[in-house]
């Protein structure tokens, strides 16, 4: 009995091991992730209700990374995002 109780110990420590191999090995070393500002358009007038032309807007206009139609009171406003 004693020999399967330290059997299973020894098991039960080498699988605790390999759990802590596999998610050491999963977190993220070394990796940076850029900042992304958020700020309403400045060439955008009017109710913006189709995202694709606030994006390219935000693009070729004001040398955003991207832009999306954004719910602000009252109504949907074009917001560019750039890398900070």
């Amino acid at each position: 009995m004693a020999k399967v109780v330290g059997n299973s110990a020894k098991m039960i420590v080498a699988l605790l091991f390999l759990l802590a191999l596999m998610l050491s090995m999963n977190e993220k070393q070394g990796v940076v992730e850029a900042k992304v500002c958020e700020r309403r358009s400045k060439t955008w007038s009017g109710w913006c209700g189709n995202t694709k032309h606030c994006d390219r807007q935000c693009k070729n206009w004001e040398g955003a990374t991207h832009g999306a139609c954004h719910a602000q009171f009252p109504g949907r406003a074009c917001f560019c995002y750039f890398n900070c």
